[in-house]
């Protein structure tokens, strides 16, 4: 699901938290539900786990920092046509720090990509 390219940079993020080099990294991968509203922005990943650290939205209004499994979303199907319901954005670059997406997805109860909520997000946070 997430190339591999991306998943080294979101181990390298893991291995940083890890060592005390915390960094409010930004998002490196978005998946998202194809018939849903969830959206997943991801930084971190522990390869030995396969579980991945960001701001989790499941489209009830209230998007969060969390974990999850890489594992347990590549194994949701849709019900009857048994495709793949979690699919990466191939299209996303995350250009802000994680807190950002974090404080424009409270301020808009979902998380966004809108330019300007992202950069008053940014203003509120002085990054």
């Amino acid at each position: 699901m997430i190339p591999q390219n991306l998943r080294e940079i979101m181990v390298h993020n893991a291995q940083e938290v890890q060592s005390d080099l915390a960094k409010d990294h930004a998002p490196v991968v978005k998946l998202y539900s194809k018939y849903g509203k969830a959206i997943w922005l991801l930084s971190e990943l522990d390869a030995t786990n396969n579980i991945a650290f960001g701001l989790c939205d499941l489209g009830q209004g209230k998007p969060e920092l969390s974990y999850v499994s890489i594992t347990d979303l590549e194994s949701i199907k849709h019900a009857r046509l048994r495709v793949p319901m979690v699919e990466i954005d191939p299209a996303f670059d995350g250009k802000y720090p994680m807190s950002v997406y974090l404080e424009a997805a409270k301020t808009n109860k979902r998380v966004t990509e809108d330019e300007a909520l992202l950069r008053e997000a940014a203003l509120k946070l002085s990054i």
